[in-house]
């Protein structure tokens, strides 16, 4: 087999175990003529390799959630995940052209090889009947550990059509398709991602299990909704695009808002990246390894405030506008807050006589943040009447069948002990009562 002959799709994750069925589908009749260091010799040695192989392909099957075919399954996960230099220009735009495409295609004919490879000779000589086990496999019911439902069901879908197709031309279409619907890699697979920090830098990780949320059915704040989708909108279109601030009262929707809009724009090519406050000083790095991919990307940032000890907010200003290099058409900024202007200020802050003498600098200094964000969202509270109207839609939704007086005193009730009038206290509610059903 043909596998150290790959030219574009070369250093794949996960890559071991396609060595190994690659030197047993050459060497499981003979052994080769110099032996290699590790590799088995003997009929049994091989066969446990073997085994060791129909092994790993279970667990990836446990890991991921594959079905059916696992040795294609597997396949399919090392072309969708291998981001070159091919899968990073199709990724969102489609089919790209030039040389890479004969290189691409170089790769993809031995792909079709490892696809059309028949076990049974192997089976046979090695007398391992277990790897029918593998070839129409069925998973178990619990979400893998690392692609949610929707994200495997792709990958096997992309695994039955490779199957269906009669060339590694054809191959290769459907692959670019994939590519151009989904993208590649993590940033192709997953809406949404946060960051995590070790020794060799900044990696920008999957969260694999985003509330699915959509602003529909987020009641009321109609307006506030349509100003953030018209500014999102504009975004993914490639249109120019403000970054964007929603504040307000506690409860009201914002963080809820944004987890709208990383499900209903995740097919547009939108991705988001959480930050925290402590990992403003890592968004250099975080801007420098997205910059040149073909998705969009908000870097958000949740319940955003500073006290007046806190600078990290100057890493922050310089990120958005203000350093020597401009921020990439491809990133905007989102942040929620329960503050206005972000930064905590003081009546001293204003007085005229203090002890810094520029009291004017002092409070432009902090005032420079919030004007930073071009759009800017307020979320309030709702009055009774709103209130009460969000708990009768979502009463509705979860088909409760008390009377609406009945309803709305219990509703009236809670939001008194338990935070006052907001959307949040209406949902904790009517999870309350359908925790009683």
């Amino acid at each position: 087999m043909r596998q150290n002959e790959l030219i574009v799709y070369r250093n794949m994750e996960d890559g071991g175990l396609l060595q190994d069925m690659a030197w047993l589908m050459t060497y499981y009749r003979e052994s080769p003529l110099q032996t290699e260091e590790g590799r088995p010799c003997t009929p049994e040695g091989k066969k446990e390799l073997f085994c060791d192989c129909i092994h790993r392909l279970i667990e990836l099957a446990g890991r991921y959630g594959f079905h059916g075919n696992l040795w294609h399954c597997y396949l399919t996960n090392l072309l969708v995940n291998n981001e070159n230099s091919y899968s990073c220009g199709c990724e969102i735009r489609g089919e790209i052209e030039g040389t890479i495409n004969e290189a691409a295609l170089h790769d993809i004919v031995i792909f079709k090889e490892f696809f059309d490879y028949n076990f049974e000779p192997m089976v046979e000589e090695l007398k391992t009947a277990e790897f029918s086990m593998i070839q129409n496999y069925v998973s178990s019911s619990r979400e893998s550990k690392v692609y949610n439902t929707r994200i495997c069901a792709r990958i096997c879908e992309l695994t039955e059509k490779f199957c269906r197709d009669h060339t590694p031309e054809e191959m290769k279409a459907t692959l670019t398709e994939f590519y151009r619907e989904y993208g590649v890699g993590k940033f192709g697979l997953h809406k949404s991602f946060r960051l995590s920090h070790d020794g060799s830098g900044v990696h920008i990780d999957p969260i694999l299990n985003i509330t699915h949320v959509t602003l529909d059915e987020l009641v009321g704040y109609e307006i506030p909704k349509k100003k953030l989708t018209d500014n999102t909108d504009a975004f993914v279109a490639g249109r120019k695009a403000n970054n964007c601030l929603l504040y307000g009262d506690a409860g009201t929707g914002k963080s809820s808002c944004i987890k709208a809009v990383a499900n209903e724009y995740y097919g547009k090519g939108l991705r988001i990246i959480e930050v925290y406050k402590h990992q403003f000083q890592d968004l250099n790095d975080v801007i420098s390894q997205i910059k040149n991919r073909n998705y969009k990307f908000i870097i958000y940032m949740d319940d955003l405030s500073f006290e007046e000890f806190e600078i990290e907010y100057k890493y922050l200003k310089a990120v958005i506008e203000g350093g020597l290099e401009k921020k990439p058409e491809n990133v905007l900024i989102y942040a929620t807050s329960n503050r206005r202007h972000l930064i905590r200020e003081n009546y001293g802050d204003r007085e005229e006589i203090r002890e810094d003498m520029h009291t004017g600098d002092t409070v432009q200094e902090k005032l420079s943040l919030v004007s930073r964000f071009g759009v800017t969202i307020y979320f309030g509270a709702p009055d009774k009447k709103q209130f009460q109207n969000i708990v009768k839609v979502l009463a509705e939704r979860h088909n409760l069948s008390l009377p609406e007086d009945e309803l709305l005193l219990e509703a009236n009730r809670w939001e008194l002990s338990h935070g006052g009038l907001s959307g949040r206290t209406a949902q904790q509610f009517i999870d309350y009562v359908l925790g009683k059903v």
